[in-house]
């Protein structure tokens, strides 16, 4: 009798990685199932989930309707579609996390001072992962949800996390990543957006124009621990009709600074 474990979907072509011995591959697919759902995918059925994620329609069905049981997945007898009960799952890892905590209240002050919104964000392979958000009064389009994710390389947030890596990691990073062009301002070639990292490692901060959603200006800086390892960064967020580069600079980077060293005095207590 079929298992989840050795289900007809499992590759045949030898294609698959090699995987440790006790790599449970059950795991492996339920995961792919509940990350297949997003913003422009809240609800799918059974064949848009087994299309998306590689399995059959049948083996896809059975995990959805496992994750339906345990309360992850709600169905109407075709769509199925995410419960906040998902939420279980990063909430274990974002408690842990001091971050938000001590950042909230200062990126409370510093949007108080700026009049801008502000975020923070870890670095997550060649993606942000936004942990802590404060909107400003002139919020300009989509607000951005705890836990979403962006391309790392065109968000100033991603480039400060980028320049803080060392430097076998940011080459590792350069050598693989897919750079896609959202803009016409976006860097898309690799050296060129070494280039930038490098400037935004000496200079301390990073701004982004304009490369990832038109009018967006963006001007972000690091957040380091004790042992000077980049762990986070932050940023303030504006429009263009709002702020030219220079006044980012000459009149949000202070605050943004300040900012950061009250995160990092928080993080090291």
């Amino acid at each position: 009798m079929s298992t989840l474990d050795d289900a007809p979907d499992a590759a045949a072509n030898g294609d698959e990685p090699t995987r440790p011995r006790d790599f449970v591959q059950s795991v492996e697919r339920a995961l792919a199932i509940i990350r297949a759902f997003g913003p422009a995918t809240p609800a799918l059925t059974a064949s848009e989930i087994a299309t998306t994620t590689g399995l059959t329609r049948a083996a896809a069905r059975r995990f959805l309707l496992t994750l339906v049981e345990l309360g992850y997945v709600r169905s109407d007898g075709r769509l199925f579609s995410l419960t906040p009960r998902v939420l279980e799952l990063g909430y274990a890892y974002l408690s842990s996390l001091s971050l938000p905590e001590v950042a909230q209240p200062l990126l409370e002050q510093l949007v108080r001072e700026s009049q801008e919104s502000s975020e923070g964000a870890i670095l997550d392979g060649e993606e942000i992962v936004y942990v802590v958000r404060v909107a400003g009064p002139a919020i300009m389009n989509a607000t951005v949800p705890i836990g979403s994710r962006m391309p790392a390389a065109a968000t100033a947030l991603g480039r400060a996390l980028l320049a803080g890596l060392p430097d076998d990691e940011l080459d590792a990073y350069l050598a693989t990543v897919t750079l896609r062009r959202f803009l016409p301002n976006t860097i898309v070639d690799r050296e060129a957006l070494r280039a930038e990292l490098l400037r935004v490692r000496a200079q301390g901060y990073a701004i982004v124009d304009q490369e990832l959603e038109e009018g967006l200006l963006a001007i972000a800086v690091p957040v380091r621990d004790r042992s000077g390892a980049t762990v986070a960064a932050i940023n303030l967020s504006t429009h263009v009709a709002r702020r030219t580069r220079e006044e980012a600079r000459e009149l949000l980077l202070p605050p943004l600074r300040r900012a950061a060293a009250g995160i990092e005095a928080g993080l090291t207590r």
